[in-house]
């Protein structure tokens, strides 16, 4: 219920600002916004508006490739190879299956060439449950609500590039694992709310793991 003032978008995840598409009419802005899952956004007025409608051009999504090479996983004290990413829960090592804790994703892919005019995410399509990721040695950020995706080109170059992928589950499996009969407990609390019998959550790099160019 305003007018005469520019909206701009806001995204508090990233802290960037936007352009947004409005129309003015009656006394009031209208603002279409597109969510995805868990998404949220702030809209702001600032400025004079010198006309009384505005189109944003909409985004367009390319898929570069999808990352399917075999990823080195440390987790649970050891070094395993994952040759397709599937949640820790459905491992038949027990170490992994009831592993609660923070577990690091390995792998590297080629790129013929880098267009500097374009903009480059990485999408890391399911995560369970929070991701911190490193492309050639540069911390890229934290994600921790889906979609989980990230602005990668400041790390992207040319050649072969080294992917890490830092990933942290709930506490969840490891208190399921602590209560079978034959557990040797890591863990303590005060009220048992998982048994042995109690369903194990997804955990980990789910995936698939696309490169995107968004323009």
């Amino acid at each position: 219920r305003t007018s005469g003032k520019v909206p701009k978008l806001w995204n508090p995840i990233t802290g960037e600002m936007e352009d947004v598409s409005y129309e003015i009419k009656e006394g009031r802005t209208i603002v279409p916004v597109n969510f995805a899952s868990w998404d949220a956004f702030f809209i702001v007025f600032d400025g004079k508006a010198v006309q009384t409608s505005h189109q944003v051009k909409a985004k367009n999504e390319v898929l570069v490739k999808e990352l399917k090479s075999v990823w080195k996983v440390g987790i649970a004290g050891k070094t395993v190879e994952f040759p397709s990413l599937v949640s820790w829960h459905e491992n038949s090592d027990p170490d992994l299956r009831y592993f609660s804790g923070t577990a690091s994703y390995k792998t590297s892919f080629e790129m013929d060439e880098i267009n500097q005019t374009s903009s480059y995410e990485l999408d890391l399509g399911e995560v369970s449950v929070m991701a911190e990721v490193w492309l050639n040695g540069k911390n890229l950020g934290i994600v921790w609500k889906s979609p989980f995706r990230l602005k990668i080109k400041d790390g992207l170059k040319a050649g072969q590039n080294e992917l890490e992928v830092k990933v942290v589950n709930s506490w969840v499996n490891r208190l399921v694992g602590d209560a079978q009969p034959d557990a040797k407990k890591s863990t303590f609390t005060t009220m048992p709310f998982y048994q042995a019998n109690s369903p194990l959550v997804k955990s980990g790099l789910v995936g698939p793991v696309r490169l995107m160019i968004v323009e």
